[in-house]
């Protein structure tokens, strides 16, 4: 019989840890084990190596030799190996337990020695290894011909001559099987392998034997039993593997960067037992923080580091001394090195001072909360521990729990809470599976009504830890964020509203990102994770448990009505936010007179309306008259019940002023000064009558009065904003004037589209060049103003119910820069003209126009992206060009249409929702695109490819993809985006030099054919791989301020590759509810959804 001798990897719990029999549970395997084999094999059967290494050798030659120091080399390297013991074997047969483990080996070494084709035991054994190669390709053969010529093996010479002329001789044996150990020679005697012929060290080559199979051995299939390891691993240890470069011969630092509890130890951990054994020494120190207080504790550490990579007792009587027997005892060794859990420079010093300190080919791995210490201390490279995508996090949370991948089916809607709860983060996952495990169902129902009102003291513990690192600045800065500020765009407004507040909000938020508890997205965008949110609201309430009046920040809705109701505010309230009454109350507006430093108020009450009938919260007393207004820098109160603006209040330091839905006639008379105020908002005020003299607010940036359809004009001195940057006038209907001289320099958004009675266009004074979206209706006057030549800098034009125009007006086309033209209700414009000369034009809609024809080609810049047509006639057959250079049409509802013209169109977008009778017919039309959204439903079970949470999808190749249609669903929270319409999203494939772009609304879902990358993969041979991954983004194109475009969450996407066979498949049947929804959302957008 075979006899298993195998090692485990070096842990990062046990340095000093010998050799251990381990039995590998194959059932174990992960889904995402299953993947990374899947990927570099052929077949779609999974293989489950028990061994890494199958050894066969003639024991005679080198069992005590070569073999021997082979054996002990691989298995230092924690590499799990079965050798053939000869001394065990007995029969002519090879024993099954010795064919098995053939089958169940990644790699047989095989060493052909002189005197190895003399056994008929090892050449039966050669034979089965090169019959399962060959059968199945699962095991690689690595021959090493020891003291023999590979031509003497191959063609059957010298003492291999000798050995097969013997057996042809032994009556015993078939001359069938001599034949065939004969190919077995031959075919491993042509291999690549290693010749040893006396003129290189066997030590060199065995060392280079056994690091080429730890190399090439497949990156997660790792000896370590905790199935929880796995979970969402495989990105970040193939990130540090690339990141660590073991192949170099250079001193290297990486960082582990994330969030308390996102997985930063485990991940060094794993990477530890992974690599450490390549090397002449390792080191694992944890717990770092917590155990280098004091100038022994470093020395403690610098021990611990010494003694267990030289594996003897080393004392160290300081920290400087320390640092010198460092350098002295490793610079000549090649060590990996872990610390984890680093928060203060002197640890690095002391214990990595300098990269000089180790030999050649060095690793230092450090794990850290902090990505400005890393940086600081030149790592070479930081990998970014992310949150865990929902698929990953179930499962992390259903092993915590019921010790199973996935939860029972009457506990996934309960797990699906607690893993919202968690929000992909590791420990709170851990924490609360384990919490949870054995209990019945009402005991989870009431732990998860716990968890709203008292978080998990495990958790928060955890999380604390990087807050109490923070500066007092920096602690208000993110209790203010955690309690008031959700999601907030880093614009100027934001900063000098946090300027105002003492912040420097430029290094402060830096430093928090840092500390990874904010992060910032990649539109600049401050986002707080769910947990830490829970965190710092807990720290503000364990301030005074049972006197909310006390505290420094309200913001929990009974807190606040508390407050309110019973007058108990004091002046250490600095801020409130109430978003939400649940019921009918009536507040006492004397309680804010106490609030002395109050330099925060968000209030939201809702509008009357069927949901609402009446006020929610009535005051005794106007609120504004008993506000202090000394510290307070930040106003936004929606619908606020004031009607006039009391003279005693005088907000001087007011950067923000937000008061849309309000009921004031007027703000304040005469003339204030308020020379910090950034930002107005009066949106929405239906009694607003007249606004206010600008002169005492000469700093205004943003001004918002869109839907003031009292108001009639607009103040003269609006000429002094010389800073102001936007300003909004959208449906303001009884608007009749603006400023006879209009200069607004600064100005780069104006909107004026729903301004039906505005009889004057300002004469424009001076330069206007920064000017770069102008929203316009004119529906009285049959041509532009000439002052639109003065707009040259334009790059977003949206002109609406110009009803009298029927020629399209020249000055458009003089607007070099315009990269967007949007022309609605256009009812008299019948053709465009030349518009080729707009070179930077690469978005053109025209919609209710009396446009029958689509220009032709040479008439459209070459820049256009997508050209959307949607008039009130239908268009003839040949309206719409066979070949075109627009990558899309979009044609709106194909009512409209001829059907034979669409179905000859090059590439076509149709609103799936519009479609009727023709969504049958023109579903499989060749190169059409059918988009539809909607909002709460989800993608349909039968959708095969899908990316549970992830922004990539792993799809498995298959040959039959190039005459087949896909569906792509995308899922995205609606809340992210205001219309659907400016919505884009991309895909990105692998090895591709080109993207496969499809453009327009992606809230539920777009039918296309099937992506070119899939019509090229065989001819690039990518058919020898068994998946692809694609990876996906979402954006919205910010039109307000034409900013770089807003990334969008995706949710949860989908791709489904369809036959005419399928026709209609899910998708017809919801017709009606898609249009309803379409109508829902068109009908209910509001200013605050602008």
């Amino acid at each position: 019989m075979g006899q298993i001798i195998a090692t485990q990897r070096p842990s990062s719990s046990t340095n000093s840890e010998n050799t251990k029999k381990l039995k590998k549970d194959n059932s174990s395997c992960s889904e995402e084990d299953e993947i990374i084999i899947t990927s570099s094999l052929p077949s779609s059967s999974t293989p489950r190596w028990e061994y890494e290494v199958f050894l066969s050798f003639c024991g005679e030659d080198t069992r005590r030799g070569f073999t021997d120091h082979l054996h002990a080399d691989l298995k230092r390297k924690g590499i799990v190996v079965f050798r053939d013991d000869e001394t065990l074997q007995e029969g002519e047969c090879i024993s099954q337990a010795l064919l098995k483990a053939i089958q169940q080996s990644q790699y047989a070494i095989v060493i052909l020695s002189a005197k190895y084709a003399s056994s008929k035991w090892c050449l039966m054994e050669l034979a089965e290894i090169v019959e399962w190669k060959q059968k199945t390709k699962l095991i690689t053969i690595i021959p090493i011909f020891y003291h023999v010529d590979p031509s003497d093996v191959r063609n059957q010479r010298g003492t291999f001559e000798e050995a097969f002329a013997a057996h042809e001789k032994d009556p015993k044996v078939d001359i069938k099987e001599i034949n065939t150990w004969r190919k077995a020679c031959k075919t491993v005697g042509g291999l690549k392998g290693e010749h040893i012929k006396g003129d290189r060290y066997e030590s060199t080559i065995i060392k280079k034997i056994s690091e080429m199979v730890f190399y090439k051995y497949p990156m997660l299939n790792i000896l370590i039993h905790d199935n929880q390891k796995f979970v969402g691993i495989k990105s970040r240890v193939e990130e540090m593997m690339n990141l660590l470069h073991l192949e170099s011969n250079d001193v290297r630092f990486v960082g582990i960067h994330g969030m308390g509890g996102v997985g930063k130890t485990t991940l060094a951990k794993i990477i530890y037992d992974r690599v450490s054994c390549r090397f002449e020494g390792s080191s694992f120190i944890s717990c770092i923080r917590e155990r280098s207080t004091t100038a022994r504790d470093q020395a403690s550490l610098q021990e611990e580091l010494l003694s267990t990579i030289m594996q003897e007792k080393i004392c160290v009587y300081n920290h400087h001394q320390g640092n010198g027997m460092i350098m002295k005892m490793l610079q000549n060794k090649r060590v990996f090195i872990a610390l984890d859990d680093v928060d203060r420079d002197e640890q690095l010093t002391t214990l990595v001072g300098d990269r000089k300190w180790f030999g050649p080919g060095s690793r230092v791995i450090i794990t850290c909360r902090d990505s400005h210490l890393l940086k600081r201390n030149r790592v070479n490279g930081i990998c970014e521990v992310q949150l865990l995508q929902t698929a990953d996090a179930l499962q992390l949370f259903s092993l915590s729990a019921f010790d199973k991948t996935n939860p029972p089916e009457n506990y996934k809607d309960l797990s699906m809470n607690f893993v919202g709860y968690a929000g992909g983060l590791p420990l709170a996952l851990k924490v609360l599976g384990r919490f949870l495990v054995g209990r019945k169902i009402d005991a989870w129902e009431s732990a998860r009504d716990q968890l709203e009102a008292i978080p998990n003291r495990d958790i928060m513990n955890i999380l604390q830890i990087s807050f109490e690192g923070l500066e007092d600045p920096q602690k208000k800065l993110f209790l203010d964020m955690a309690c008031f500020f959700q999601e907030e765009w880093l614009n100027n407004n934001f900063k000098e509203t946090l300027k105002g507040f003492g912040y420097y909000p430029d290094i402060n938020i830096e430093i928090l990102v840092e500390k990874s508890l904010i992060s910032k997205s990649k539109y600049e965008r401050l986002l707080m994770h769910d947990l830490l949110k829970k965190m710092g609201e807990e720290i503000v309430c364990r301030e005074f448990p049972d006197e909310p009046g006390r505290r420094t920040r309200l913001f929990r809705h009974g807190d606040v009505f508390h407050v309110l109701k019973n007058d108990t505010g004091t002046d250490a309230i600095e801020g409130i936010a109430l978003d939400f009454c649940p019921t009918k109350e009536r507040l006492n507006a004397n309680a804010f007179s106490k609030m002395t430093k109050l330099r925060f108020l968000k209030i939201f009450v809702p509008p009357i309306s069927q949901i609402y009938p009446s006020p929610t919260i009535e005051w005794h007393g106007n609120p504004l008259e008993h506000m202090p207004s000394n510290k307070l820098r930040y106003l936004h109160w929606f619908n606020c019940p004031s009607k006039s603006w009391p003279s005693s209040f005088q907000p001087i330091n007011l950067v923000i002023l937000s008061m849309p839905g309000s009921h004031f006639k007027r703000l304040w008379k005469g003339l204030m000064v308020l020379h910090n105020l950034k930002e107005l908002d009066l949106s929405n005020s239906e009694n607003l009558i007249e606004i206010i003299d600008f002169s005492g607010v000469s700093n205004l940036e943003t001004i918002y009065l869109t839907g003031c359809i009292s108001l009639c004009e607009v103040h003269p001195s609006i000429g002094v904003l010389k800073r102001l940057k936007h300003l909004s006038l959208n449906r303001c209907e009884c608007l009749t004037r603006l400023p006879d001289k209009f200069c607004l320099e600064s100005l780069e958004f104006l909107d004026l589209i729903g301004c039906t009675r505005l009889v004057n266009i300002p004469d424009i004074q001076g330069d206007m060049t920064s000017l770069k979206s102008l929203y316009f209706s004119e529906p009285t006057k049959k041509d532009l103003p000439s002052s639109f030549m003065s707009f040259s800098g334009l790059r977003d034009l949206k002109l609406s119910d110009c009803e009298n125009i029927s020629i399209f007006p020249s000055v458009i086309c003089s607007l070099s820069s315009l990269e967007i033209l949007h022309l609605y209700g256009w009812s008299r414009l019948e053709k465009f003209p030349d518009l080729s000369m707009l070179e930077c034009l690469t978005e053109l809609q025209a919609r209710g126009t009396a446009i029958t024809q689509i220009p032709s080609v040479n008439l459209i810049p070459k820049s256009i992206r997508s050209f959307s047509l949607e008039g009130r006639k239908r268009m003839p057959r040949k309206s719409l060009p066979k070949q075109s250079s627009y990558p899309t049409y979009h044609i709106g509802s194909p009512e409209e249409y001829e059907m034979e013209g669409m179905l000859e169109v090059e590439a076509l977008l149709i609103n799936f929702g519009s479609a009727g009778k023709y969504s049958s017919n023109i579903i499989f039309a060749d190169k059409v695109m059918i988009y539809g959204w909607s909002l709460g439903y989800g993608i349909p079970e039968w959708v095969h490819n899908r990316s549970n949470g992830s922004s990539s999808l792993k799809i498995e190749l298959d040959g039959t993809m190039k005459g087949m249609e896909c569906a792509i669903f995308i899922v995205c929270d609606y809340h992210q985006f205001d219309s659907p319409e400016d919505c884009f999203y991309e895909l990105r494939f692998p090895y591709s030099p080109d993207v496969d772009c499809f453009i327009k609304p992606i809230a539920f879902w777009t039918y296309t054919r099937t992506p070119q990358f899939f019509k090229r993969w065989k001819s690039n041979n990518f058919d020898k791989r068994s998946f692809i991954k694609i990876s996906i983004t979402a954006e919205i194109l910010d039109y307000v301020s034409n900013q770089t475009p807003v990334e969008l969450e995706v949710q949860e996407w989908g791709m489904h590759f369809v036959c005419p066979d399928d026709a209609g498949l899910g998708l017809g049947s919801d017709l009606d509810s898609y249009r309803q929804f379409y109508s829902t959302w068109k009908g209910g957008m509001t200013r605050n959804e602008e």
